[in-house]
């Protein structure tokens, strides 16, 4: 097995496991809604750290130095659409439940990978750390396989997440049950935003 995909494989770990808003979510929409869903908002979080490994592959400290003066304009942009998100969990399961019935415009896979796919790429933090690594490693020999072990590993993260997620849901499939993992998601996905606009 080569160095630089060992390399990407500790990377991506590295930026996948330490759980933030995007994992919350990720675990909160698998547990409210099925599996496929969460394993697919899964995939679109490691989509996005391919993609930030493969930009750092190609453009090392050039690509940092692009994404460095638009770091905080995004970081911002980032927590308002974390805060949307969680207001909007939070209210459409109060809705659903008073009405005793679920939202009527469920989760779908596409839609699930997307929106996380985009809202991971908000994070430039992503391609700086990859970047260093790259670098740090003398630069980008072997690049196709540290994004390729990037990839995998952030992959193989997300999905065991949805997977915990979507255990959680099963055990709790009753009308309280959704009701609870919806808002404690909610909840700590707005604690995160707040940090990552306090930068505490």
């Amino acid at each position: 097995m080569s160095a630089p995909f060992l390399a990407g494989v500790v990377a991506g770990y590295g930026i996948a496991v330490p759980v933030g808003a995007i994992g919350a979510l990720i675990a909160g929409l698998s547990a409210r809604t099925s599996l496929r869903v969460g394993a697919a908002a899964g995939m679109g979080a490691a989509t996005a750290d391919g993609i930030y490994a493969c930009v750092a592959v190609a453009g090392g400290a050039a690509v940092a130095g692009v994404i460095a003066p638009v770091a905080e304009p995004l970081r911002w942009a980032g927590a308002v659409v974390l805060l949307a998100l969680a207001a909007w969990t939070a209210w459409g399961a109060l809705r659903s439940t008073g009405a005793g019935e679920r939202d009527e415009r469920p989760a779908t896979a596409l839609r699930a990978y997307a929106g996380i796919l985009g809202l991971t790429l908000l994070n430039p933090a992503t391609v700086i750390y990859f970047a260093a690594l790259v670098l740090g490693n003398g630069g980008a020999g072997g690049g196709i396989w540290f994004v390729v072990g990037a990839f995998l590993a952030s992959a193989s993260w997300q999905l065991l997440i949805a997977g915990g997620g979507s255990l959680v849901g099963r055990l709790l499939t009753g009308r309280r049950g959704r009701l609870l993992t919806a808002l404690t998601s909610s909840l700590v996905i707005a604690v995160l935003a707040i940090r990552l606009l306090t930068g505490s």
